[in-house]
């Protein structure tokens, strides 16, 4: 006979079940099961996924879940002695109808948000009230009646059941386990009694925890992972080797003449049906007296918008476009979503905080432009709104949004109070086991030591476009390959060494993929038109400040469906971003205001200014949205772009498939004039000139369609998709229909299959448009600001990074280098920290000065800042250092905060150096805490004298007569409370010897190169540890030059050798080369192998400054070239290189003579870092 599992548990209970759902639903086909129940802990995370799956391989789904139940009310956040102590019992819950469905969600949801403790828990009342509907069975050991009865309490097993049975009726199961867990025979006699005794039927499960006999280790393994325990030690839960996925033969055998225990299975697999289907519910907008509906109020307001972006009257191509846009809109249903995403973007520009232009397709509806959603003109960039959404396939619209990073959290609250905090949550996501964390994990259960397990994690890539699983790994990655496979000819210490290994690897291919832990989505938020738990199950998830906390909330809802089920349920989702970038930019226009009086109207800036685009063909996009990486600073130096469309394309073409497919060199040698731009067919000219005939953007592909096919938009939009989801047989179906209707309207039949091609190659990499050019617009905007208001720009960028001390190094080499409007020189003096001038953040001093903000400092908290700000607003600047600790709250300012100022430089202009600022420390601070506690108490003190007004007088306190602290010494503890070296740099002094011998940068060795390379850098931190193979010692050291820090690593052998040359701040030339078998790793070492001190190889020579001049420089560039040239005269020669029919020209000055120092990184900056070389002049 067959049989149903009834009990069974998925990877979403969480650590604890082995099982994937597709093997689930494969097991019970291969099994000729009908039917198959998923029961997580306390969960539905499941449900969506599994009834949509199961019903496509013909399984009938059963939803449910192994709940946990308070022994009293599940209120009560305490142990109930009367049942031993158990904070709950388990008890099993099937779904057999929607009304059952229903109250599964409501039961489910109320055990987080009511009854959490330890784990979610329902209760006796909770169960009564949402029972109709639910088939129940008495679960496991851990069971009410179960636990009774194996403690010999029948009477109380005897309650439980018949209360049970007395409000689920019919529905209501005892429950027997075919495994041999200690004590499961016997419980089971026990149960078959109490059922005979009390006339219950009985039902047969197995309590699947994984699928197969032989997954029984690695399912302990997961256990070990879950509970932090070794897999050797004994003190902890061990699952029985029995629950496993068995067929109907092995159930039977566990009870021989118990035919109805089976059949029972399939009866309630019978029963059991719930049809889960998508309904858009999408909430009501509150609508003011006078309107009739959402309809009426959305033309009403789109109306009013679009005439305060166009004027009155409308031009007729908008006055059309806004009329079948709100048709759709309307015709669709979706007003009521374009009204709440207008209004709760409305309610964060009324509160002042910061919203982007636009987000992804939504930039293409002219209606979203007229409501201020977007602030991005879809006529003026040609984008498209069936893009956004397609009227012959409707599905709901997605608007996602992007706030000011640090006021987020506002907008989620406002959401919460307008429709109703029980409708609103944030929305799940799940952690897995990815091959990394496979590894590390196991191995950390099977006993390895981290530095094992970290090599061996290592070696396997696991980079956004490029990772592999751990059986892939083992496959192409030759030294996992030698790990796994063991030979005969292995023995010893290699042969275990390998099976330890390969049992790692074993355990991690198995476990790899399954989920680990839940999270909250960082940006996801769902609106109900009611209370969440009407629709979807929820849980609760600690507060981390989105919304949360800082609103009085411990805990945020959160909804137990992810992302892609909320979608296929229809809820109402969107994405609430935090962009770190509008904080800058609001930062930077406020810090303009406040300086100037008057601030740039970033939302009307003219898109074509020179200067910004000369400072993103220069390379310096450090801050720049979208353009801070490498590839993007190159090729808007290669493309030498000039306009606004270039922006668009670049960050259109910065994607893995239009970058593995060579589109944006083709766009590139186009722009430049290097290949000829041609178009196969006239009509193909308007769509693409703008990409030099590159098919970039998804719209082209739609655009080209309805040109040469004569089709809709929206049917061009359905051949987009087919061609975006690489489905070959709708590829070929709608392509073509494209040729068909092409060759009908007299096109050349080879000619549209040749364009078809295209469109299928280039167009499933193309690239959504609206997108780009919304966010183009945040690009420009912060190079604009960069170009014309550097200081406040690099300020608020600076601000951003507090934290972070690798990108604050960044920024303010950056800072250092940056052309200043009306300056003589270029760039910007960064001043330490000043408890007199500084503020938290960084600050404009003047036009070309930034002052470093306290709360950049380590070892300086907000409290203590907020303390210092506070005594200077009330009391003036403060005069000396004894002052300040009279001042502020020592409670909270105390010795190591003052050190730290005092180190950083933030004390300077208080007199005295740094050495007796700091040996003044504990007089002020003891003297200053007598005088607080003398005006707290009102008394006199022993130290001071009293006046004839009889105030206290104190002796007055001068700083002791000690020597300053050595240079080093103080760029040292700089470097130590700063993260860098602020008042000056080791290797200033040695600037052009770096540039004579080195090869590379510090921050060139953050990814793989081939090769040896030298670099020149201070070392900051030396650590020398043993060998484990050898004994010997080597060692890590940290190393830092102008560019940035980074650590590497010296050998046992070369470190005897070089260690030295090896002391912390002494400039010094490291010359090494990564090692071959780490070109795939994320985190390559970079391996020294000699280090010698740039002092020992200093040149005294003549020095020569080669140039090397691109073909097609424009006459401002050469003009430049001139400028810098005349700005810093020195001693180095200069010579002139450029390429004539193919033969390189040079042209040395007789006469002419510049400063290597400044013309160095000035002409870089114009030309590129490869254009411009340092050498020994011969």
């Amino acid at each position: 006979m067959s049989f149903v599992h009834l009990h069974c548990h998925s990877e979403y209970s969480l650590l604890d079940g082995a099982n994937r759902i597709d093997d689930l639903i494969n097991r019970a086909l291969e099994f000729e099961q009908p039917a198959l129940a998923i029961t997580d802990h306390g969960n539905l995370h499941a449900a969506w996924e599994f009834q949509e799956k199961a019903k496509k391989a013909g399984i009938r789904p059963i939803i449910g879940m192994e709940a946990y139940v308070a022994p009293g009310d599940r209120r009560a956040r305490e142990r109930v002695s009367g049942d031993r102590g158990k904070p709950y019992y388990h008890l099993v819950l099937l779904a057999q109808n929607a009304v059952g469905y229903r109250n599964l969600v409501k039961l489910s949801s109320l055990a987080y948000t009511e009854g959490f403790y330890s784990k979610p828990r329902v209760d006796r009342e909770l169960l009564a009230k949402f029972n109709e509907g639910i088939i129940v069975s008495s679960a496991c050991m851990a069971g009410e009646v179960a636990s009774n009865l194996l403690s010999d309490n029948f009477d109380a097993a005897r309650e439980a059941a018949e209360w049970y049975a007395n409000v689920f009726k019919d529905r209501y199961y005892l429950e027997v386990q075919a495994h041999h867990s200690e004590n499961q025979d016997d419980l089971n006699r026990r149960v078959f009694q109490l059922a005979e005794e009390v006339g219950l039927p009985v039902v047969a499960t197995n309590d699947a925890h994984f699928l197969r006999r032989e997954d029984h280790d690695s399912h302990d393994i997961l256990l070990c992972i879950g509970l932090g325990k070794d897999w050797t030690d004994t003190n902890r839960i061990k699952y029985d080797e029995g629950l496993y996925f068995k067929n109907a033969d092995e159930i039977s055998a566990a009870f021989p003449g118990r035919r109805d225990v089976l059949e029972n299975t399939l009866k309630i697999g019978e029963e059991a049906s719930v049809q889960l289907s998508k309904q858009y519910r999408v909430p009501s907008f509150p609508l003011p007296a006078d309107i009739g509906s959402e309809n009426d109020l959305l033309v009403q307001l789109a109306e009013a918008g679009a005439r305060e972006r166009y004027g009155d009257p409308l031009p007729a191509n908008v006055r059309e476009r806004l009329d079948y846009e709100l048709a759709v809109i309307t015709g669709t249903g979706y007003a009521g979503y374009f009204l709440i995403v207008a209004d709760f973007i409305k309610a964060a520009r009324d509160r002042g905080i910061p919203v982007g232009p636009g987000r992804g397709s939504a930039a293409g509806s002219l209606v979203a432009y007229a409501l201020r959603i977007t602030d991005v003109c879809p006529i003026r960039f040609d984008l498209l709104f069936e893009r956004f959404l397609n009227p012959e396939r409707v599905s709901m619209p997605d608007i996602d949004v992007d706030f000011c990073f640090e006021r987020r959290g506002e907008v989620i609250e406002y959401v919460r109070q307008k429709y109703g905090r029980d409708s609103v949550g944030q929305i799940i996501t799940f952690g897995t086991l990815k091959s990394r964390a496979a590894i590390k994990d196991v191995g950390r259960t099977l006993g390895f030591t981290p530095a094992e397990t970290d090599w061996l994690a290592k070696l396997i890539p696991n980079q956004p476009n490029f990772s592999l699983t751990v059986k892939e790994a083992i496959e192409r990655i030759p030294e996992v390959k030698e790990l796994y496979n063991i030979r005969k000819d292995d023995a010893g210490e290699t042969r275990d060494k390998k099976t330890r290994y390969k049992q790692l690897l074993d355990y991690a291919i198995k476990l790899e993929g399954l989920s680990r832990h839940a999270g909250v989505h960082a940006a996801g938020i769902v609106i109900a038109p009611g209370p969440l738990s009407d629709y979807v199950p929820i849980c609760t998830a600690p507060s981390k400040g989105a919304g949360g906390r800082e609103f009085g909330e411990e805990s945020i809802v959160v909804t137990q469906y992810d992302m892609n089920a909320l979608e296929k349920a229809g809820m109402l989702k969107m994405d609430f971003l935090g962009l770190t970038t509008l904080t800058v930019v609001t930062d930077a226009i406020a810090g303009i205001k406040a300086r100037t009086g008057s601030a740039p109207d970033l939302d009307n800036l003219p898109l074509d200014d020179t200067e910004t685009y000369r400072l993103l063909r220069a390379g310096k996009t450090a801050g720049v949205f979208q353009f801070e990486s490498p590839l993007a600073t190159d090729m808007l130096r290669s493309m030498r772009a000039d306009r606004f469309d270039d922006l668009v394309a670049s960050n259109a073409l910065m994607r893995p498939g239009p970058l593995d497919a060579g589109m944006h060199r083709v766009y590139m040698k186009r722009k430049r004039g290097e290949e000829a731009v041609t178009y196969v067919l006239p009509e193909l000219e308007p769509i693409l000139s703008s990409t030099y005939g590159v098919i970039t953007y998804q719209e082209q592909v739609m655009r080209i369609a309805q040109t040469l096919a004569g089709i809709s938009l929206a049917e061009a939009d359905i051949l987009r998709k087919a061609v975006g989801k690489k489905d070959a047989e709708l590829i070929r179906e709608e392509l073509g229909k494209f040729i068909t209707k092409a060759v009908d309207r007299g096109f050349d039949r080879k000619i549209i299959e040749d364009i078809a091609g295209q469109l299928e190659t280039f167009g499933r990499y193309g690239f959504n448009k609206s997108h780009s050019v919304a966010y183009s617009i945040i690009s420009y905007q912060t190079a604009w600001l960069k170009t014309h208001y550097p200081a406040d720009f690099m300020a608020a960028l600076l601000s951003s990074q507090i934290g972070d001390t690798d990108s604050v190094v960044k920024y303010i080499n950056e800072a250092r280098q940056l052309a200043v409007p009306g300056a003589p020189k270029p760039g910007l003096e960064i001043l330490p920290p000043d408890v007199n001038e500084s503020g938290y953040k960084f600050t404009v001093v003047g036009e070309t000065r930034l002052r470093f903000g306290l709360g950049a400092i380590r070892n300086v908290g907000r409290t203590a800042i907020d303390s210092i700000l506070e005594a200077r607003n009330k009391g003036g600047p403060f005069k000396t250092v004894f002052d300040l600790c009279e001042r502020i709250d020592l409670r909270i300012c105390n010795k190591r905060v003052l050190e730290a100022l005092v180190a950083s430089g933030a004390l300077d202009s208080l007199g005295g150096h740094r050495a007796q600022l700091s040996a003044a420390l504990d007089t002020g601070i003891r003297e200053a805490s007598l005088k607080q506690e003398e005006a707290v108490s009102g008394q006199g003190s022993l130290f001071g004298t009293v006046a004839p007004s009889g105030a206290i007088v104190h002796a007055e306190l001068i700083l002791p007569t000690i020597a300053p602290w050595k240079e080093s010494e103080r760029l040292t503890r700089e470097k130590e409370i700063l993260g860098f070296y602020i008042s000056g740099h080791p290797l200033e002094p040695f600037r052009s010897d770096c540039e004579l011998n080195r090869t590379h940068n510090v921050a060139d060795i953050g990814a793989w190169r081939a090769g040896p390379m030298k670099l020149a850098a201070v070392l900051t931190a030396i650590k020398p540890q043993l060998s484990k193979k050898s004994g010997k010692e080597f060692a890590r050291i940290v190393v830092e030059d102008f560019s940035g820090s980074a650590e590497v690593l010296v050998f046992p052998d070369t470190w005897e050798k070089e260690k030295r040359n090896a002391e912390t701040d002494i400039p010094v030339l490291l010359s090494g080369a990564f090692s071959a078998r780490d070109e795939s790793a994320d985190n390559p070492a970079f391996i020294v192998e000699k280090i010698e001190r740039l002092a020992d190889l200093r040149s005294n020579g003549q020095m020569l400054l080669a140039i090397d001049l691109p073909r097609g420089l424009t006459p401002d560039v050469i003009s430049d070239v001139r400028a810098i040239v005349d700005l810093y005269p020195g001693n180095a020669q200069l010579e002139l290189r450029w390429n004539e029919d193919g033969r390189v020209e040079r042209l040395r000055s007789r006469s002419l003579r510049v400063g290597v120092d400044g013309a160095l990184l000035a002409l870089r900056d114009l030309l590129g870092e490869s254009s411009v070389t340092l050498k020994r002049a011969s």
